[in-house]
């Protein structure tokens, strides 16, 4: 049984697709425990101040992860260490290099850390100045607990460039599964002995496992690094001067984050709950396709930028058509769907039915960036692939800038123009519901989001050879129209199952939206057809191909004997 475990985990590919479909199926599964681990702490707690106090623990620590660990990430580490492969004796001169890497990076993220532990309890009322006294207490101490997992995040990262350079996607995509069910552990185990306290141990548990799970494949490759004080600085300057216009790209996305929960601590209590469980939500379609398509694409990317400049457009042309493919249809689920996922995934114990109706009108709200959060995904590390992490840094600069500048403007006219919050409100069918301002915020992060994606799929367009652009913008418009056609009959169809399906209980909610997603997906194929999308075709044959075997070759007399 091991065996069989450490050959699948060992287990390399090279096809991009493949790659592709591992990633994503394990995304899948990570996204899976996340809902389970969403809707435990949404039963446990609901949208409290104690969940409010875990969400905005995290923020130093991911900005501690963003900002120093991204310095040494897989894509930026993995063009150095494909590069010194290359080299005469070129295995040995990549473990060194890497040791060095790892050894410079955790004596940084442990200084950090233990700097960032000592401060907590000064920078915890600028995190939550809305926070009374005894919040901000609890909030330094979850905050100092967590201060581990950027540690051990970051070198798991590392690692992952190790498995990695050598195509086990198998075991990069497991590591966040293990993560999640750390963290379960924690809300179902922990929490009732311990508090919110418990539910951060079982962070790091997750953290310590994200990074175990790598060292089956460092070890077999003999690339487990060694801890050393001689690093050559020369190699980690190179590498965070590459870095660092995307770190700080990231960093000010983190930065964002951040901002936006320091207002949003001074609205009704409940309100960063809100934004998180709807924000999580939103990953879901991000993780399994954006994520999943871009990881599995860089590696080739790399390369053809290197070889080949129109294999290198023809790829980006590739994933991008798939990313839409699959990204719009998710996108018109989650607008027409929002309060039947939500309820399905997250109703349950302290979770009330106005918390539902509030997340969901939330997430509808950030599904209109969901399609712009894939193709970013994509576009910036083509961008990478050539070396250029300016640009995005650019780009992303002016992205933090829209996002926190709509977020003030949008909160002070939901403060002072009653008309217009009363009309969002009534829009998104919460008008009575206290706590209706926190809907600012994911209007405020898609606006964000969809700038930062025009500009870079405006950009890319410039690339595309002539001949190709045309068959490019029709396959999308296809998408688009399918997905808009479906999405119009499955509307339909909740309301005429409505009076049918009792919304007071768990089974009508999910019978009602299980009949209106078969039309969802019977409309979606239907319309496919009928426009004949290139993406819908290809996928389809090969499904066919798969379930329809070719026939078997019986071997001549000769070969059996």
């Amino acid at each position: 049984m091991v065996d069989r475990f450490l050959k699948l985990v060992t287990k390399g590919y090279t096809s991009v697709t493949e790659a592709a479909i591992v990633l994503g199926i394990f995304s899948l599964v990570s996204q899976l425990l996340g809902l389970v681990r969403d809707r435990s702490l949404a039963s446990l707690l609901g949208p409290s101040q104690a969940l409010d106090i875990y969400y905005t623990a995290f923020r130093v620590p991911d900005f501690l992860f963003i900002s120093v660990a991204s310095l040494a990430s897989i894509t930026v580490l993995l063009p150095f260490l494909a590069s010194k492969m290359q080299e005469e004796n070129g295995e040995h001169k990549t473990r060194v290099f890497f040791s060095h890497v790892f050894s410079a990076f955790l004596f940084l993220l442990v200084g950090l850390s233990a700097v960032l532990f000592l401060l907590m309890g000064k920078l915890a009322p600028m995190l939550a100045p809305g926070f009374d006294a005894e919040a901000l207490r609890q909030l330094v101490s979850v905050s100092r607990i967590l201060l581990l997992s950027p540690i051990l995040l970051g070198l798991s990262n590392m690692l992952g460039s190790i498995t990695q350079l050598h195509h086990k996607f198998f075991v990069y995509a497991l590591s966040p599964v293990f993560y999640n069910l750390g963290i379960i552990f924690g809300i179902v185990v922990l929490f009732p002995r311990y508090g919110i306290n418990g539910i951060a141990v079982g962070v790091i548990l997750g953290a310590v496992m994200h990074m175990a799970i790598q060292l089956p494949t460092i070890i077999t490759h003999r690339f487990l690094p060694r801890i050393t004080f001689n690093v050559k600085w020369r190699d980690i300057k190179d590498i965070v001067m590459l870095s660092l216009p995307r770190t700080l790209g990231l960093s000010l996305s983190s930065l964002t984050t951040l901002v936006l929960i320091s207002f949003m601590s001074k609205l009704s209590t409940g309100s960063i709950s809100i934004f998180n469980f709807a924000y999580n939500l939103q990953t879901v379609p991000v993780g399994i396709i954006g994520i999943s398509y871009a990881v599995a694409s860089f590696p080739t990317l790399v390369k053809s930028y290197v070889q080949d400049k129109a294999v290198y457009i023809d790829h980006i042309i590739t994933a991008s058509r798939a990313i839409l493919f699959w990204s719009i249809p998710f996108a018109v689920v989650f607008i027409v769907f929002r309060a039947h996922i939500v309820r399905i995934v997250l109703g349950a114990g302290a979770f009330s039915w106005n918390d539902t109706k509030l997340t969901a009108a939330a997430l509808g709200l950030f599904a209109v960036g969901v399609i712009s959060q894939n193709l970013v995904h994509l576009f910036v590390r083509a961008y990478y692939a050539e070396g250029n992490t300016r640009l995005p840094l650019l780009i992303n600069t002016g992205t933090a800038i829209v996002t926190i500048i709509g977020a003030l403007g949008l909160r002070s006219l939901y403060e002072h123009a009653p008309a217009f919050a009363h009309g969002l409100t009534t829009l998104l069918r919460v008008p009575d519901i206290i706590g209706g301002a926190v809907l600012v915020f994911p209007i405020a992060f898609a606006l964000g989001s969809i700038v930062n994606a025009l500009i870079l799929f405006i950009l890319f367009c410039g690339k595309i050879p002539q001949a190709l652009r045309l068959p490019y913008y029709r396959s999308i418009l296809q998408s688009f129209f399918a997905a808009i056609v479906a999405g119009v009959f499955a509307y339909g169809a909740l309301g005429v199952f409505a009076p049918v399906a009792n919304q007071d209980t768990f089974s009508g909610i999910f019978l009602q939206a299980f009949i209106a997603g078969i039309v969802y997906i019977v409309t979606w194929i239907v319309a496919q057809e009928l426009l004949g999308n290139r993406e819908y075709h290809g996928i389809k044959q090969m499904l066919l191909k798969k379930i329809w075997k070719t026939e078997v070759i019986v071997p001549e007399h000769e070969e059996l004997t």
